[in-house]
């Protein structure tokens, strides 16, 4: 990821300190792994930002590299002029990070008194009067070269991969949505008013596109070598491994025909009663390729799993809510039938035929890829769409290795969610779904950054 860096002036402060921010921050930028780009140092006064003009200059330079950069810091090394950031960064078009200086005991003086304690309220305070989104983090004065500073700016990544990867992408919705689960409604005009493209696409039509594919078909071919690697396939019918490789590969088709970011799928009962598998295992595949897919035409599951996925740089999961963990109030098994991605996973999961479908219709259901979840910080969400808004909330838990029985089938694990009890209640008040999204590390206040202050979304809270 790349940062533009932007530095803050104003004439009667020191301008040595100015040149010292100018080598700490791009030595903070790249000691934490990301890249920079800086405008020259003689383009302005100390290659810094004052004056109205001055903010006008660095503004067609940011315009300049428009594409490169995925975020601004804001440095103030001293209690910055505020006019000159507003006329530089009102159209930035990217999250802003805001960094002041710290004074230091001893260096009160006239000469290396910052005051950017005090200044950096001035920024935020015009910043939100022309409603320039931007980003404070805590401590409110921080050293870019201070380890509180390397973890700010690895959760301003964050933000910037969340922001940037949400706010214009396109989702194929595979199915009408699954008849019995009205649950799952969406609003597809809601979605596109927040950056959100929806393609869809009938089941016939992929069935079509199934059966047409030979068997030796050299993708097809391809593809099953690929899930016989990803999972074990090894009690799995050559002709189930074969239409799951089909699907598979149409499936590819329409993302790369479509330039699809996301999918959810119509998964049962059709698949199971006419092609004879359960997709399960491909949306497995799917997301720890980096591919968010979601069961159960769940196009709000897919939403947050990307965001999910954006803000961890891993998989996401669909999750049911779905088990009490015995009488202890703050744990729950999380639950689906296959569909959770390998790098999830305790181990490598297992493709079985799905027990649901088995009940019925002998050797319909071969496709869901079998296990437990593995232990991990958990962060959970999901969104609904609802008189032209996009609700979303965020919660953060763990799971935890304790043990669920063999004979419990499909792919779950055990959450603890402190006042988890509570957390149901709101989210039952609140009309959200039986899914949540999962996905392994602690980044609650990275996505509700993004989301509340950038996306435009109406984030809720359901702790206490």
């Amino acid at each position: 990821m790349k940062f533009a860096l932007f530095f803050g002036n104003r004439g009667f402060m020191p301008a040595e300190l100015i040149e010292g921010a100018r080598e700490d921050m791009v030595k903070a930028v790249t000691n934490a792994g990301y890249d920079y780009i800086m405008m020259d140092k003689d383009a302005t006064r100390y290659g810094a930002v004052e004056t109205r003009d001055e903010g006008r200059l660095y503004a067609q330079w940011l315009k300049s590299h428009e594409g490169e950069y995925d975020g601004v810091i804001l440095c103030m090394p001293i209690f910055v002029d505020e006019n000159g950031a507003v006329a530089a960064l009102q159209d930035a078009g990217v999250p802003i990070l805001m960094q002041a200086y710290p004074d230091e005991i001893g260096k009160m003086d006239f000469n290396h008194r910052r005051d950017a304690f005090c200044g950096k309220f001035s920024v935020t305070d015009v910043f939100e009067q022309y409603e320039i989104p931007y980003t404070v983090m805590k401590p409110h004065v921080v050293h870019p070269l201070s380890d509180a500073f390397e973890k700010n700016l690895h959760d301003f990544a964050a933000v910037c991969r969340v922001v940037n990867g949400m706010k214009r992408f396109t989702i194929g919705c595979i199915g009408a949505r699954t008849t019995a689960f009205k649950t799952v409604r969406f609003d597809e005009v809601t979605m596109q008013r927040h950056g959100i493209n929806v393609e869809c696409f009938d089941l016939s039509e992929l069935f079509g596109l199934v059966r047409a594919k030979a068997d030796d078909d050299e993708k097809v071919v391809a593809k099953k070598a690929t899930l016989e690697e990803y999972t074990d396939f090894t009690n799995v019918p050559e002709d189930k491994k074969i239409m799951l490789s089909k699907i598979s590969v149409v499936i590819d088709e329409y993302i790369d025909t479509y330039h699809l970011d996301a999918i959810a799928l119509r998964c049962w009962n059709e698949m199971e009663t006419y092609l004879r598998v359960s997709p399960c295992v491909l949306i497995s595949e799917l997301n720890d390729r980096g591919i968010t897919a979601s069961c159960e035409i769940d196009m709000c599951s897919a939403i947050t799993m990307r965001a999910l996925s954006l803000a961890t740089q891993g998989p996401a999961a669909c999750l049911d809510w779905n088990n009490n963990y015995g009488d202890d109030p703050d744990k729950v098994i999380l639950f689906h039938c296959g569909s959770t991605a390998q790098k999830l996973m305790a181990g490598k999961g297992t493709v079985k035929s799905h027990k649901m479908f088995e009940k019925g219709n002998p050797g319909c259901g071969w496709g869901t890829n079998e296990g437990r979840i593995a232990s991990f910080p958990m962060t959970f969400s999901n969104c609904k769409t609802e008189n032209g808004k996009i609700t979303i909330y965020f919660g953060e838990g763990e799971f935890t290795d304790d043990n669920i029985e063999k004979e419990f089938f499909g792919c779950g694990g055990v959450a603890k969610i402190d006042n988890l009890q509570n957390k149901l209640i709101k989210l039952a008040r609140g009309g959200f779904k039986h899914h949540t999204t999962v996905a392994n590390g602690h980044v609650k206040d990275v996505l509700e950054e993004a989301f509340k202050y950038y996306l435009g979304y109406d984030v809720v809270s359901i702790e206490d």
